[in-house]
């Protein structure tokens, strides 16, 4: 059972931060002797002393040091929930989860990181990577609330859509080692003779458009650049991807038609409107 109300626990902690009992009542805007009281009586409940007034001002104890970072964290927790509360009765859903194709390009997704910290400081953020039919299935079941994915000539009549404003750079790339790497140029010819890392979903059953020539595939594009970098095959990756994650063990093809521009979709289902956090992530990335 809680001896001590979070007033006491607050005049504990301005006096420990202003150094006197004096200086944390013109802080608080009460009198010396109401914060004298208030700290006796938060000793009482404790049963200990917090500060030692043998000296012209008071100095923490050993044990007034231990209980104000308590104290402190209290107080810090007290906030929080005094600021979720006021969030969620305005509205504010209590989590956003967000399904990432690599494709969103990672500076991007830092900055949009940073923006949500400081907009919905209590917001649960939840972060997933899908590609193509994964990123439709995830936000359709209702495990994401918002998708980001390579666009799509067409989507599910329950799904929106919004482009983003930056698209991405696609380019083709392989191991330093590969034969491809020692081309000046390559042909759709060569492409075709060497085995392909492609990239496959689970939603997306690829059996009757498999190609005639040699493939492996991964769900994901940093596995591709994996495979690609201890040499396996060429593959498709994100310029950005190709940028920060190749550590100088991959190289670009060149090969015409390449690189290409892909847009970026916003998607999100029609069943299940955005919260107030999801809108303006939503608007965030899509303005003009």
């Amino acid at each position: 059972m809680m001896r001590h109300s979070l007033e006491s626990l607050a005049t504990f902690a301005q006096v420990a931060a202003e150094g006197t009992f004096s200086a944390a009542a013109r802080k608080l805007g009460k009198s010396q002797s109401t914060v004298s009281e208030t700290i006796a009586n938060l000793e009482v409940d404790l049963n200990v002393t917090l500060f030692d007034r043998s000296q012209r001002q008071p100095t923490l104890t050993e044990a007034g040091q231990v209980l104000l970072h308590q104290a402190l964290q209290v107080l810090a927790a007290n906030d929080r929930l005094n600021r979720s509360a006021s969030q969620l009765s305005a509205g504010l859903e209590p989590r956003l989860t967000v399904v990432l194709s690599d494709t969103f390009q990672s500076e991007t997704f830092e900055t949009m990181l940073g923006q949500i910290d400081q907009r919905y400081p209590t917001l649960r953020f939840e972060c997933l990577i899908a590609e193509y039919e994964d990123v439709v299935a995830l936000v359709q079941q209702g495990r994401a609330h918002l998708g980001l994915m390579a666009a799509q000539d067409s989507y599910p009549p329950d799904m929106a859509r919004a482009t983003l404003r930056e698209a991405s750079e696609i380019v083709l790339c392989v191991g330093r080692g590969h034969p491809l790497a020692a081309l000046p140029a390559v042909t759709e010819d060569h492409l075709t003779r060497a085995r392909e890392l492609r990239l496959s979903t689970y939603e997306l059953d690829d059996r009757e458009n498999a190609p005639s020539h040699s493939t492996w595939s991964a769900p994901g594009y940093l596995m591709l650049l994996e495979m690609a970098t201890l040499g396996f095959g060429w593959t498709e990756l994100p310029r950005w991807m190709l940028q920060r994650f190749g550590g100088g063990q991959l190289v670009e093809l060149t090969v015409p038609g390449w690189p290409r521009q892909i847009r970026v979709d916003a998607v999100w289902s029609t069943r299940r409107p955005l919260g107030p956090a999801g809108a303006w992530l939503l608007q965030n990335l899509t303005q003009a």
